[in-house]
């Protein structure tokens, strides 16, 4: 491993660079100096990102765009069989690495946090990010999101610890071998890939599994992850800590106090660290529960708690993660990535309580077919904690569309939950829809993991008019 890139990755080839997951790796390996290119299927900021640091990014699939000195050619589970470059580099004998494998290889010389769990990965390692570059360590960190403050969801630290969101949706989480795991919480997602909780549980204690001897495990209260716990409790070179508001975590969080966009979160540390108060500048008990989730990794490496917990304040978002994106009219338009039921109901109730008496107007978009055959009602109910809601039609990303499995499922759930909800199938009308919706004073979230994002720049301008 030639100063800091993986044998064979001198001169990697990404199919699919601009994704969240593979532009983190590529940011990564052009920074330790790797010649870097790929392609994505459209123009992007993130493209843009990749040229800056020297990467050629072409726009479009084609053979061609493969070189033929590429060292080796990164995929996720996303690319299809059937890409032609990917049948480019079977004609040239190239390496095909999984995105996973290209991660684990980056994080094998350094200290670990891997953060795993269906919901809050993306926040928790953002928050880890922003604090030890706050304190001075210079991490390295891979990340699902664009942090507010350094616009990016990668980069390369010269300091030894190494924070990486670890995505269990297709089980490449198995790749790594963290010193420390966070695992927030465990619920059945991914149901094109996982047919079962038990197949979940198993796939996540695979994961737990590759935590060296000595290593630690940190959990959340989610039943889902003290099961979890309670699975590998057996293994005696693991240390588990546990963290929640009930009396016997190990971490306790005594009080989550709202403040408006804001919470002053109290965490009850074991032995003689005592007791730490500190502000998370985001709102919602779960992003509470997600900051001292951070501050427990941090002090398993042996962190200042008092100095991790200040360093967390730091913390100012992360893209898609309650992300205000502006005001008109006297209206706040804020963006969430929120796409399971347990997200959408967490992110929902913690924007209830930051609007106080003000209405809560939501644009859903559901994301996939499989997940909205399996979780179209608990959506729909979700959206009974907004004042009225817009549900677009489902985002398929990968997928293709299953029979009779239509937005329908989520609007009729949420009208028998008493919800106020409009199906809007015009993507393009919604800002209209919206506009008609608003006054003064209301909160508008857009919600979804799809390209529902776009709408609101579109809302806060239509709303300008």
């Amino acid at each position: 491993m030639a100063s800091g890139i993986p044998n064979a990755m001198e001169r990697p080839h990404f199919i699919g660079i601009g994704g969240a997951g593979m532009s983190g790796i590529a940011k990564i390996l052009a920074q330790r100096g790797a010649k870097v290119a790929g392609s994505d299927a459209k123009e992007s900021a993130t493209a843009d990102a990749l040229r800056a640091l020297g990467a050629t990014v072409h726009i479009g699939h084609a053979a061609e765009h493969l070189a033929d000195d590429a060292s080796c050619v990164v995929v996720s589970s996303a690319i299809r069989a059937d890409n032609p470059e990917l049948a480019r580099a079977a004609e040239l004998g190239v390496p095909v690495v999984h995105r996973s494998d290209a991660l684990a290889a980056l994080m094998r010389t350094s200290r670990t946090i891997a953060v795993a769990g269906t919901h809050g990965k993306t926040t928790t390692t953002s928050m880890l990010a922003v604090a030890l570059t706050e304190l001075g360590l210079d991490p390295s960190y891979a990340i699902g999101g664009d942090l507010a403050g350094p616009g990016t969801n990668a980069r390369h630290g010269d300091g030894d610890l190494f924070v990486a969101e670890a995505d269990e949706s297709d089980r490449s989480f198995q790749k790594y071998d963290p010193d420390v795991a966070i695992v927030l919480n465990v619920e059945l997602d991914h149901h094109a890939n996982y047919a079962s909780m038990e197949e979940i549980y198993e796939s996540f204690e695979a994961f737990v599994a590759k935590i060296p001897a000595g290593g630690t495990l940190v959990v959340g209260e989610h039943a889902g992850a003290r099961e979890l716990a309670a699975r590998v409790s057996g293994r005696p070179d693991l240390t588990v800590v546990t963290v929640g508001e009930d009396e016997g975590a190990d971490v306790r969080i005594r009080s989550i106090t709202p403040h408006g966009m804001t919470s002053e979160v109290t965490v009850v540390l074991p032995d003689a660290a005592g007791e730490i108060t500190f502000t998370v500048s985001v709102p919602g008990r779960h992003y509470a529960h997600n900051a001292a989730a951070a501050l427990a990794a941090g002090v398993r490496l042996g962190l200042d708690p008092a100095g991790l917990a200040h360093a967390l304040t730091a913390y100012t978002g992360v893209g898609r993660r309650l992300q205000l994106k502006g005001e008109a009219k006297g209206v706040q338009v804020i963006d969430s990535y929120a796409h399971h039921p347990t997200e959408m109901t967490a992110d929902l109730e913690a924007m209830r309580a930051a609007a106080g008496d003000r209405r809560l107007l939501v644009v859903f978009q559901p994301h996939l077919f499989s997940r909205t055959q399996e979780l179209g009602t608990e959506m729909g109910q979700a959206l009974a904690l907004a004042d009225a809601s817009v549900v677009l039609d489902i985002y398929p990303a990968r997928e293709d569309p299953i029979p009779g499995v239509t937005s329908a499922m989520i609007t009729d759930a949420a009208q028998a939950a008493g919800a106020r909800v409009t199906a809007v199938h015009d993507k393009a009308s919604v800002p209209d829809v919206v506009a008609g919706m608003a006054a003064p004073g209301d909160l508008v979230l857009t919600m979804g993991a799809g390209d529902v994002t776009d709408l609101g720049p579109r809302i806060l301008a239509r709303l300008s008019d």
